[in-house]
Parts: C-alpha cells; sequence; structure tokens
C-alpha cells in the first residue's frame, strides 16, 4: 500500500477538517470534558488505574495459562472455545458455526437466507467479518444505532466508542429518508432512534445467530462481560439461540474479581459517565430460554431443557496478539480496553477524526500499536505522524498506557523500513544522526535542528534573509515539506552560552547572587545549571536570559553551559537511536554538576519531560532516576524557592489583580507541573487565568509541514479564540508561543519573561 504523497494528505486532512471535523470536535472534546470530571470525581482514580494496569500486565504474562483456563471453563458449560490464527480462520469458523446451526434447526425468519445480528465489536471490524458473512450468503445486521448508520451508509466507523461520531443528525436524518422512505420525514433525534428501535427488533427476533464481542472474559468462570449504552448486545447474546462471542485473546483477566477496576474505569474514561448504561455478565450458554416469538402466548420457562437448547462458541482471536506479546516495544498495547480516551483527549484526532487519524480498522492514538501489531507497519504509517506526542494520552487512559512511546517506536521502525534514496550519499556522514539510508528528509532536518539552529545563528542575520526569500521558501516546501505559509523562526547571532560567558559567566553569576541574598536577607544554598535548549540558546534567547536573571536576584548562582541536545528533537521523528546516543551524552556532560548537588533547571518542557519520561527507556535505571530527580522546570524551580524563603519582591510584580492568561504546555500539563506556574504568577501579584484547550497545534516541527499546516492551525485556532482579548497571554512552550504569536499577531513571552525583574507589562 503505497503512502500519501504529502499533497495528497494535505488533501485528505483538508477535506476532513471541512467535512467531519466540527462533528468530530463537537463529541469528541465533550467526551473528553466528560472524562476529566468524572477522573475529578474519583477519589481513589490513581490507585484504580494502578490496580487495573497490574492486572492487564499479569494477564498478557500468563495468556497461555488463561486461554487453557478459559477453555476449560467453557467446555465445562457447555459452550466451546475456538483460538483462530488470523481473520480468515476466524470467520471461516463462525460461518461454519452459522450454516450448520441453520442447517440442524432451520432459518429462523421468513426468508431462506441465514441471518445474524451484531452487537458493536471492533474486533469483528479488525477482521472483514461482515464482508465475510456476506460473501457467504449470510445476511448480517449491526444492531448498535452507530455502527447500522455507518452499516445503512456503507460506511467506516471514525471512533472506536462512537462509530457514527462524524455525522450529524442532519445527516443521519437525511441517509434514512432517502433509504427508508418514511410517511413522515425523519427530523428529530427521537424519530430516527424510535424507529431504529422497532427495525432492529424485528431483526433481532428473526435471528438464527446472534455475535457479540466481549470487553472482558474473566478466564476461571468464562464469564463475557458485556459494556453498553443501548442494551443492544445482550439482546444479540441472549435471543437467539446460538451465541457466538469474538474477542482478541488479550481480553482476558483471570477471575471476576479482576472485573471491578474496568467495570468502573471503562465508562468513566470512554464517555465520563460514573458508570455504563448496561454492565452484562453471562456465563454462556446461559440459563435463559429460548424464546418462541410466533407464540406470545406460550409460557417462558428456564431449567435444564431449555439451558441445552442455546449454542455458545467463544472465538478467541490471535491475528498477530501472539506477536506483539513478544515485542517489548508493542506489548503494553494489548493493555487497551479499547475505551476512545486517548481519541478524545487528542487535539488531532478532535479536528479529523479517525477516518485521518487512523488505519485499515483502529484510531486514535493506541491506533498505531494495534495496527502495526494486527496489520502491519503500513497501515500505521499512514497516520502515525499525526501523533506529535503532547503526551495528554498519558494521563487519559485508564491502564497508564505509555501511548506516545509506542507511536515513536512504530515511527522508528517505518523510517528504518524505508529504501534508501539515491541522494542519501549526500548526507552520510554530514549529519550527526545515527540513523539509517532512506530517511524522509524533512525528518532528518527536523531531527538534527541542534545542527541547523548552530550553523544558522553562526551566519545570523544572514540566514535568516535568506529563509525569508521566496525562492527558498518555495525550495524548503519542495524538499522538505516546510510550509512556505509558515513563519520561521529568527535565529540570534549571539546565543544564549555566548551572551552568559560575555557577562562573566559562573564566577559573575555568584556574586550576583550573593549580593541579592544579601540585600533580601535571604540564604538559599542552592546552585543551578540551566539547561540551553536549541530554542532557547538560539532563537528565544530572551526567556533564557530572563531565568538567569530571576534565580539570580532569588540569590541562586546559575551556570549555563554549552551542553549537548536533549534528543527530544529526534524522538519527535522517530529518530530513537539518535536521541539516544543524545540522552547518554547529555547525561555523561551533566554527571559532575549531579555529583555536586545542582539542580538542573530546564526552560523548554518538551525536553524537560524527556529527561523525566523517555530517558527512562534511554539510559541505565540509576542514571534516569538521578537527573529526573535533579531536574526541574524554570517555574517549578522558582515556586520551590519562593517557599523556601527567597523574597518575590526581587522580581517583577503586579498589583495583586493583574490579569494575565496562562496557557500551559501540554508536556508540561502531564508532568503536573501547570500548578507552580500558576502559584508563582499569584504569589508575584497576578492574577492569572488559564486556558482549556487541549493543545497550541504547533507541536514542535509539527506545524511546519505542509501536509499538517491546515491542521495545525485548526487546533491553533481554538486556543487563539480563548484568549483573544486578553491583555497579557503568556505560554510556557516554545511551539505555543510561536503559534499564538502568528494567530494573535502580538507577542506572547514565556512565563519568565514577566517575572524576571525589570519587565513592565
Amino acid at each position: 500500500m503505497a503512502q500519501r504523497t504529502r499533497s495528497q494528505q494535505a488533501d485528505r486532512i483538508r477535506h476532513l477538517l471541512e467535512t467531519e471535523g466540527e462533528a468530530i470536535h463537537a463529541t469528541a472534546s465533550d467526551f473528553d470534558a466528560n472524562r476529566q470530571r468524572a477522573y475529578g470525581a474519583t477519589d481513589d482514580l490513581e490507585a484504580l488505574r494502578t490496580e487495573a494496569r497490574s492486572i492487564k500486565e499479569d494477564a498478557i504474562d500468563r495468556l497461555p495459562d488463561l486461554i487453557d483456563m478459559v477453555r476449560d471453563a467453557v467446555e465445562a458449560n457447555g459452550g466451546t472455545v475456538y483460538v483462530a490464527d488470523d481473520a480468515a480462520d476466524a470467520n471461516a469458523y463462525v460461518a461454519d458455526v452459522v450454516h450448520t446451526e441453520t442447517e440442524e434447526h432451520g432459518i429462523a425468519g421468513s426468508g431462506d437466507t441465514p441471518s445474524v445480528v451484531k452487537s458493536k465489536s471492533m474486533t469483528t471490524e479488525e477482521i472483514d467479518l461482515n464482508d465475510a458473512l456476506a460473501a457467504d450468503g449470510i445476511e448480517v445486521t449491526e444492531t448498535d444505532l452507530g455502527e447500522w448508520v455507518l452499516q445503512v451508509a456503507d460506511d467506516t466507523p471514525s471512533h472506536i466508542v462512537g462509530p457514527a461520531m462524524h455525522l450529524s443528525r442532519s445527516e443521519i436524518a437525511e441517509l434514512f429518508n432517502e433509504r427508508f422512505d418514511p410517511d413522515e420525514p425523519f427530523e428529530t433525534a427521537e424519530a430516527l432512534t424510535r424507529f431504529a428501535r422497532d427495525y432492529l427488533a424485528d431483526h433481532i427476533q428473526e435471528a438464527d445467530v446472534g455475535i457479540t464481542g466481549a470487553n472482558f472474559v474473566v478466564a476461571d468462570s468464562g464469564t463475557i462481560t458485556l459494556v453498553t449504552n443501548e442494551g443492544n448486545a445482550r439482546k444479540c447474546a441472549v435471543t437467539p439461540d446460538t451465541h457466538v462471542a469474538i474477542a482478541g485473546i488479550e481480553k482476558l483477566i483471570p477471575t471476576l474479581s479482576d472485573l471491578e477496576p474496568f467495570v468502573d474505569l471503562i465508562a468513566k474514561s470512554a464517555t465520563g459517565q460514573s458508570i455504563a448504561q448496561y454492565v452484562t455478565m453471562l456465563s454462556p450458554p446461559t440459563d435463559s430460554p429460548t424464546l418462541d416469538f410466533d407464540d406470545p402466548e406460550e409460557p417462558i420457562t428456564a431449567g435444564d431443557e431449555a439451558k441445552t437448547d442455546r449454542d455458545f462458541h467463544l472465538v478467541l482471536l490471535n491475528n498477530g496478539r501472539m506477536d506483539m506479546r513478544e515485542d517489548d516495544q508493542l506489548r503494553e498495547t494489548l493493555y487497551c480496553i479499547r475505551c476512545g480516551a486517548c481519541s478524545n483527549s487528542c487535539a488531532n484526532f478532535q479536528s479529523v477524526g479517525g477516518h485521518g487519524f487512523g488505519g485499515e480498522t483502529y484510531s486514535g492514538g493506541i491506533a498505531t500499536g494495534w495496527e502495526a501489531g494486527v496489520h502491519g507497519q503500513e497501515s500505521a504509517a499512514e497516520f502515525n505522524d499525526l501523533c506529535t506526542g503532547c503526551s495528554r494520552c498519558v494521563d487519559a487512559c485508564p491502564v497508564k498506557i505509555d501511548i506516545p512511546w509506542i507511536n515513536t517506536v512504530v515511527r522508528d521502525r517505518i523510517n528504518r523500513s524505508e529504501e534508501p534514496a539515491a541522494t542519501d550519499f549526500l548526507v552520510d556522514g554530514l549529519t550527526p544522526d545515527m540513523e539509517d539510508g532512506g530517511l524522509d528528509p524533512g525528518k532528518r532536518f527536523f531531527g538534527n535542528i541542534g545542527t541547523v539552529a548552530k550553523a544558522a545563528s553562526a551566519t545570523a542575520p544572514v540566514s535568516n534573509w535568506l529563509a525569508d526569500a521566496d525562492p527558498v521558501r518555495g525550495l524548503l516546501e519542495r524538499t522538505l515539506g516546510i510550509d512556505r505559509r509558515r513563519d520561521l523562526p529568527a535565529f540570534q547571532r549571539e546565543s544564549l552560552v555566548d551572551w552568559f560567558e560575555k557577562r562573566g559567566g559562573e564566577a559573575a553569576s555568584s556574586r550576583r547572587a550573593s549580593r541579592a541574598a544579601r540585600d533580601t536577607s535571604t540564604d538559599i544554598d542552592r546552585e543551578v545549571v540551566l539547561y540551553p535548549d536549541v530554542y532557547t540558546n538560539y532563537v528565544d534567547t530572551d526567556r533564557g536570559k530572563a531565568a538567569v536573571r530571576t534565580l539570580e536576584a532569588l540569590g541562586v548562582p546559575v551556570q549555563v553551559p554549552d551542553l549537548p541536545e536533549s534528543g527530544r528533537a529526534a524522538l519527535s521523528q522517530g529518530m530513537v537511536a539518535t536521541a539516544d546516543r543524545q540522552a547518554s551524552r547529555l547525561y555523561a556532560a551533566l554527571a559532575e554538576d549531579l555529583d555536586a548537588g545542582r539542580d538542573v533547571v530546564v526552560v523548554e518542557p518538551s525536553d524537560l519531560a524527556a529527561m523525566h519520561r523517555e530517558y527512562e527507556r534511554l539510559l541505565p535505571e540509576r542514571s534516569f532516576e538521578r537527573l529526573r530527580d535533579s531536574s526541574y522546570e524554570i517555574c517549578e524551580c522558582v515556586y520551590g524557592l519562593l517557599e523556601n524563603g527567597a523574597d518575590p519582591s526581587a522580581l517583577s510584580t503586579g498589583d495583586g489583580a493583574e490579569p494575565v492568561t496562562y496557557h500551559s504546555h501540554c508536556q508540561q500539563r502531564t508532568l503536573d507541573l501547570e500548578a507552580p506556574t500558576i502559584a508563582v504568577l499569584e504569589r508575584c501579584g497576578y492574577a492569572p487565568e488559564t486556558t482549556s484547550a487541549e493543545c497550541c497545534g504547533m507541536a514542535g516541527s509539527f506545524g511546519y509541514k505542509h501536509e499538517y499546516y491546515e491542521l495545525s492551525m485548526d487546533v491553533g485556532e481554538r486556543l487563539a479564540e480563548q484568549v483573544d482579548g486578553a491583555k497579557t497571554v503568556v505560554a510556557s512552550g516554545t511551539s505555543c508561543g510561536d503559534q499564538l504569536e502568528g494567530l494573535l499577531e502580538r507577542d506572547v513571552p514565556h512565563p519568565i519573561e514577566l517575572l524576571a525583574p525589570g519587565y513592565r507589562l
């Protein structure tokens, strides 16, 4: 499957923004807001999430044993378990069950075609069960309202939980009016759902076989758990004489008691409900009697005779899952409970939905792992770059899956699967990365942005003039995919490191800090190494200078050494080997300072996030822990100093009610570092108001890329609308500030610039 070109991808995204974006954003953002409220109202949330993850880890570890266990339990109850190797195997087995049942008992409906009713199941979407059964002469009817709408429309799901999320009520009404030609046109949601209920009830009554998925399968009892809001799944399970449940092998959990945290979490994380409308637990074949709808006067009786009339088949699907289990990087994907929280929390998904941010079956952040595991890397490659690594999904996931890392690893594998280009020899040996040939030139450029920035700074302002020239912008768009509509950073001739050395370096900083401590009668026994990230060192040096002046004013001496890159840029492009080397080099350069007890203070939140999150996978455990425990975001550091006796009057302060609108960087929120900045602003006499927008949309290199420009702006405009009209707007992240400055056409400083001595609103 050939990947789309940049222009094709840009056209695709533009089309989705225009046709589906409004409906997707309305529902997905509402689900996410509800989830946040539900999570906030759950006192033991973190304990539940930790417990759920632990159960899934244990279940995947024990998976072969659990398969044997559930087989014994289901067979002891009178059912059958079939483990399907792949999609074709599963489809053939289900088709055989349907034909066997109808041959033995006759066709239940008035026609001569075997019929099946289904509840919503992403696993059956994965194996294209409907098409396979139809090709085998079996009629299939979806009974979930959203899935049935898509079946009528011959469309595909755009969301794991809300499959028809991309369609508005008026579009559905138009579809139904055209397809069913009612006496009175459908106009209201009530009329549509009443018609659907009656139509689907007739099909359920006449079905030969009912097919469901399973949210969870309890291994020791064979209990199937179905979580729905419509009740259709339980009807499909118990109305026809034969019930087939199809589930991935990862849905197995050991015991009934293990269900508790999942039942508590799944509705909260999916839609923000305290609990789903219907939680059905069956240990089929069930004791419920078969029903004779043709003879409603016949008494309904239960007992052994009724039980023997029923047939149950549990189809457990492998389809690459065992290989995922053995893959250290993809294994976490199997912990997924298919709640869709990662999709709802993702700003990019909220704009384009699963038809853009998804593969053959799965959508949203976790889709990269699923698609790579069950359909192959080519499917994942179609949308993988839509994950910007913002990490908003990390706090949303009920089982704490590190979804951004899975996306990074798959991106790395996709990069390495590309064939070297004929021109690769031009950069081989000239770039400092550790990547093989075949890497997309745009990714290689952004992954080596530190080298680019150093060269551009050394040749500024000429480099800035050249970069803004129309012919150069056209060349950059054609070769590197950098959209010509996006303003480029202006590189400073004097880097932050050079500025710091020219003003006297560490010795002069120590003198300034000592003098400030005497003047304010404070005694803060701390020393700081300020990390000069690429942007702070070569582009926005003002925020770095503000950080230095602020720390010195609070009595803390500062060093600003010339340090290696953190690896954040390389990670964003899926260049894991390069990031690994950069992380090791940075740790080695800081080891002596860590030994001396100095704090490492970081201005750019994404670099701090690399040190606090991804370095766990790149450095030895002890090295990672030392750097994590000694590194701080700049406003977090200032907060700590003020809490320990530093005098805020040494900084630029407000009158106690000075309004400031503050946008926190995505990864800063994931690290729980929004609160310290708010507290510092309040302590210094400002009245901060925070934004609720999930993301700025710029996301480092993402917003520069031609194929994603419209999407980046769509996300950014939602944020700009929130802050438009505010007197003062500050933003913690590089990307956030750049995006807002472009949209608002005004300066958007870092909060530390507002606090630094001498700043005036």
